[in-house]
């Protein structure tokens, strides 16, 4: 308990009982009713409901015994601490309409008990307390409503920041996949032709590790290029030029492949520059795991709206198909980015029984992941 309770509300009691002692017997009713309701006040934090139900009903009790003795006006110091107590622990609008009819029934009490016809007294003593308490009240509740809303922010922007990690980790993996699957599919199917090769054809052995090198070397650099996007190092924008280069390194291996370009190829954004060079990469690199030997064909069409990359490869020919499978999830990371850029992609079996790898882009490309290859 509060030490100012200790003293403070005897002090009251004594300011509200020692009058009616001076006029007369200081243990009747009046007396008691009013020195319950001061005593209730001691429990006014931790049950402050009871308090207000409990000392307003003894304090009513007092005006009604008031006629059969003696009833102290300073025993209107009660008021304030009881509307008080209200408006803290009622919701606002209960409290006052409460308060509103006790003080209506406290005053036609005390209008057929003692005569009193003025109600400005009572106005006086209740209203002023229930409204600061009721301003204290309304204050406290926003303040909670306040911490509540900052928590749930909080929580939200973590939530926020936990998704875009997410995101940003997959699209990592993604990039990540491309240039390593691309890589590592080209050295494994060159080892094996390299090792079918060695005993018989020395020179087209040596071009097989050539080509094993070479692909090693621009993965290197395809990883350094990505570390230095990630570490925010400057980097020119990816253009249609890489597809160029990807399809000249995968003829160089061996591989039967030719690329055409139709329409206008100027102008287009570097994001979708960069899905177009994944589409033909992922095409290409899904031609050799599957279908070696067979010819893979590039055509990429322009047009004011949009961008479109077709990678289609007929069926594998009499090469052996290398004895491994992908991870699975390049098409479909893939399919991910070029919809979130606003795009479409498909890849089927063709009539004819080759593979097809389509994707529609848009032009702009705002919305596409900005990494360089």
């Amino acid at each position: 308990m509060s030490p100012v309770r200790w003293w403070a509300i005897p002090l009251v009691l004594l300011v509200v009982v020692l009058p009616a002692a001076r006029h007369g017997s200081p243990v009747n009713a009046v007396t008691a009713c009013l020195a319950g309701s001061g005593l209730s006040l001691f429990w006014w934090r931790t049950r402050p409901r009871p308090v207000v139900l409990a000392g307003g009903a003894l304090w009513l009790a007092a005006a009604a015994l008031a006629e059969h003795g003696y009833f102290p006006d300073l025993a209107f110091v009660l008021l304030p601490l009881l509307s008080t107590v209200a408006a803290l622990a009622f919701p606002v609008g209960a409290a006052g309409a409460g308060l509103a009819c006790y003080l209506v029934v406290l005053f036609a009490l005390l209008h057929f008990t003692s005569g009193e016809t003025n109600p400005v007294p009572l106005l006086i003593f209740g209203v002023p307390g229930f409204l600061a308490a009721a301003v204290l009240r309304l204050r406290r509740e926003t303040a909670e409503q306040l911490t509540q809303r900052t928590r749930e922010l909080e929580e939200e922007r973590e939530l926020f920041a936990d998704l875009a990690i997410r995101h940003e980790r997959a699209r990592i993996a993604a990039e990540l996949h491309d240039i390593i699957g691309h890589a590592i599919s080209v050295m494994i199917i060159q080892a094996a032709a390299g090792q079918r090769l060695a005993d018989h054809d020395p020179a087209r052995t040596r071009q097989a590790f050539e080509a094993i090198a070479e692909s090693a070397r621009q993965g290197r650099h395809d990883l350094q290029r990505l570390v230095d996007l990630l570490g925010s190092t400057e980097q020119n924008g990816p253009d249609l030029s890489l597809i160029d280069e990807v399809v000249t390194r995968a003829a160089r291996t061996g591989l039967d492949v030719s690329c055409q370009f139709e329409g206008a190829r100027e102008d287009v954004a570097a994001p979708v520059a960069h899905l177009a060079f994944r589409v033909v990469q992922e095409g290409l690199t899904n031609a050799l795991r599957y279908a070696p030997g067979s010819a893979v064909r590039v055509t990429l069409s322009g047009s004011a709206s949009g961008f479109t990359v077709r990678v289609e490869n007929s069926p594998a020919g009499t090469v052996p198909v290398p004895g491994f499978a992908g991870t699975g999830h390049g098409l479909t990371g893939l399919r991910e980015r070029i919809q979130r850029a606003g795009g479409r992609l498909t890849a089927g079996p063709t009539a004819s029984g080759g593979w097809l790898v389509r994707a529609s882009l848009p032009r702009s490309g705002r919305d596409a992941d900005p990494v360089a290859p």
